[in-house]
């Protein structure tokens, strides 16, 4: 059991800190009671629910301050702060990051390599992510930037019916660019 000085426990899941009253620090005179097999005690004072958690050697924390009267759970403290973190270890890693795929062509590209890399582009594609087709133009292909275009044109077209372009082709100095994501 938790007693003494510790007025509010801070526990770090993450980005976001929570603060629990338990035990005798709690400053609500009622409260709904669980305990941590999930069985509803009903509403009781602060004193009783300290001599039920007493009987069983386990802590009272204030889980809801939000509701009338509060949520307490009869856990131990411990236990209870290793299973929050858990919890918030385990949403953080089923969020998954959208990526985004890059894709490199050149003006001297054939059709077939196209072809190549507009199924690699569905593959990233399905898989969530989104991909940036990029071709840079070097020495005297510069000179030329339609040929550029019709080569990103003929990528569009092949891609088009399974993917959205984000905006339109942007050329950069001597690169054009466009993104792709999933309809």
């Amino acid at each position: 059991m938790i007693y003494g000085k510790l007025t509010l426990v801070v526990a770090h899941g993450g980005s976001i800190d929570k603060t629990y009253q338990i035990n005798h620090r709690i400053k609500y005179p009622k409260l709904r009671v669980i305990l941590g097999t999930g069985e509803n005690l009903g509403v009781l004072t602060t004193q009783e629910a300290l001599k039920v958690a007493e009987e069983h050697d386990l802590d009272v924390v204030v889980i809801t301050e939000n509701t009338d009267p509060p949520v307490a759970r009869i856990v131990d403290f411990n236990k209870f702060l290793y299973a929050e973190k858990k919890k918030a270890s385990e949403t953080r890693g089923k969020s998954k990051q959208t990526e985004i795929k890059e894709l490199r062509l050149s003006p001297t590209i054939s059709g077939g390599d196209i072809t190549q890399r507009a199924n690699r582009a569905k593959e990233f594609l399905s898989s969530g992510n989104m991909v940036k087709v990029t071709l840079t133009m070097k020495g005297r292909q510069a000179l030329h930037p339609e040929v550029a275009q019709d080569k990103m044109k003929q990528f569009s077209a092949q891609i088009q019916a399974f993917a959205k372009a984000e905006a339109d082709i942007r050329r950069v100095g001597n690169t054009l660019s466009i993104i792709f994501v999933k309809k």
